[in-house]
């Protein structure tokens, strides 16, 4: 199969958002996928201290609070600053697992 576009921002921050709240299911409401979104919205910008988390609900999802005001841009700037978070996102998620750490 020949992949002739790269997935958008919003797929990819719907992916994020899905690996942070750790549950994977066949549907979600539109609801839920702008939820998931803003999940890996608040997790690539509490990088740089925007958001802190703040706990899980019941349902464990995470919770985030703004601890910093947002940096004002144009589309474009808000858009290439998420791009970078994401890249960091995958550098730091890719990194192998040290097999002589207690973690």
């Amino acid at each position: 199969m020949k992949q002739d576009k790269l997935p958008d921002l919003q797929a990819i921050l719907f992916l994020i958002g899905i690996q942070e709240v750790g549950q994977l299911r066949n549907k979600y409401t539109k609801e839920e996928k702008q939820d998931l979104m803003h999940v890996a919205v608040c997790q690539l910008l509490s990088q740089d201290g925007y958001y802190e988390f703040i706990g899980q609900d019941e349902d464990n999802w995470p919770h985030f609070k703004l601890v910093r005001a947002l940096p004002r841009g144009t589309v474009e700037e808000q858009e290439n600053l998420l791009k970078e978070k994401i890249l960091e996102y995958f550098s730091r998620v890719e990194q192998p697992l040290d097999p002589t750490s207690n973690n």
